[in-house]
Formats: C-alpha cells, structure tokens, sequence
C-alpha cells in the first residue's frame, strides 16, 4: 500500500511497472545533501542537462533512499514533479502526516490548476504545506498551510494570519512553544550552515 492510500486518498495511484525518474530531476535541485555539502534549493552539481546524474551509480545515500510522492505512485503517471513545477511528498511533523508541496518556482502552486486538486483531495483529510525554493536562506521566507475544514494559514517568521474564502480573519504571532522551537531550529541550521561553508572552503583548496 501506497502512503497515499494509508492516508485515505490515493485514487491516482499508479498500476503496473514501477516508475522512473527519466528526465525529471527537480529533486536534485530542491533536496539538501550534506554529503555534496550542497544546500537545498540550489542544483547539484552533478546534474546533467536534460536530466539524470553524473554520479547516479555512486550517488549519497540521501538520494539513493528518497522517492517522492510520484515515484512511490501515490499520482498519476502524467503528474511527474518537472510538469507540475513542484515537489510533492508526504512527511510527519510533529506526530502530524501532511502533504508537501515544494513549488520549484514562486507562484507554481497558484498557476496550475492541477497541482490545486491534488491540494483539495488531501486537505480532506491532512494539512497541505505549500512553499518554494525561490529564497530557501531566508529564515522568514513565507509559507502556506491550508487546513481541513477549509481554514488556511499563511505564516512569515513568527507571525500568523487566518484567512478563509480568500479573506484574511485576523493574525497574531505563533504560540510560544512554536516561536522557541522555530528558534532552536534556526540554531541547529546556522550550524549546519557553517559546516556546509567549511566543506567547501576546504574543497575549493584540494
């Protein structure tokens, strides 16, 4: 079973031959991989034009083990991630399973009209994150969670506002506990950030 299915909708879920990535290689683009010291939102440099990698049969462990919502047949064979414009997957936060959608540019999710049905088939039953690459250092970089019930959030740094039916119903900051886990993350990237430079400076000398 699909996780798409283990989370109550999947009805695009692919039948027959497991699927191939062929051109597609939007991840490659919009994943971090430490061990390539490369950050995400930015490619890889081991992408090749026209799609595939320069490194596939020695590629990290991260990019061996990944597969998105597409590739796994939780969507239909036509819905492969460089045609929508967006990565989809479904992660846990907090204890929570949602829809991601990482949109490769700013704006994808409100031009395509079918990345939005996907968006309404599992807010039925699970938050749906939307967000983009466009600023991915940008630590107020704002993103959108539209709820079941058809409540939407649309949050940038620690403030959150309410909207429904494309009216905004009020904002306020996020709850503290929030605003001090946002904090302890922020942390652990700046870390993670500074290790990134350092594998490179080192890189640049050899």
């Amino acid at each position: 079973m699909t996780p798409a299915r283990q989370a109550g909708f999947a009805p695009e879920a692919a039948q027959g031959a497991a699927r191939e990535c062929g051109e597609c290689s939007l991840c490659c683009t919009l994943l971090r991989v430490d061990e390539l010291s490369k950050l995400g939102g930015t490619p890889c440099v081991h992408q090749r034009t026209g799609g595939g990698c320069g490194v596939y049969a020695r590629r990290p462990g991260v990019c061996r083990a990944y597969r998105c919502l597409w590739l796994s047949g939780g969507l239909r064979p036509e819905d492969r991630p460089d045609r929508l414009g967006a990565l989809l997957d479904l992660v846990n936060r907090g204890g929570q399973l949602m829809l991601q959608i990482r949109e490769a540019e700013a704006g994808a999710f409100e031009r395509s009209a079918r990345l939005q049905e996907i968006a309404s088939g599992f807010r039925a039953a699970m938050p749906v994150r939307i967000s983009d690459v466009a600023s991915v250092l940008d630590p107020d970089r704002p993103f959108r969670v539209l709820l079941p019930g058809g409540e939407e959030q649309r949050v940038a740094g620690e403030t959150l506002e309410i909207w429904r039916d494309g009216r905004k119903l009020g904002s306020r900051r996020q709850p503290w506990a929030e605003r001090l886990a946002r904090r302890a993350w922020l942390r652990v990237r700046e870390l993670r950030l500074r290790r990134l430079k350092s594998r490179r400076g080192r890189r640049a000398l050899w």
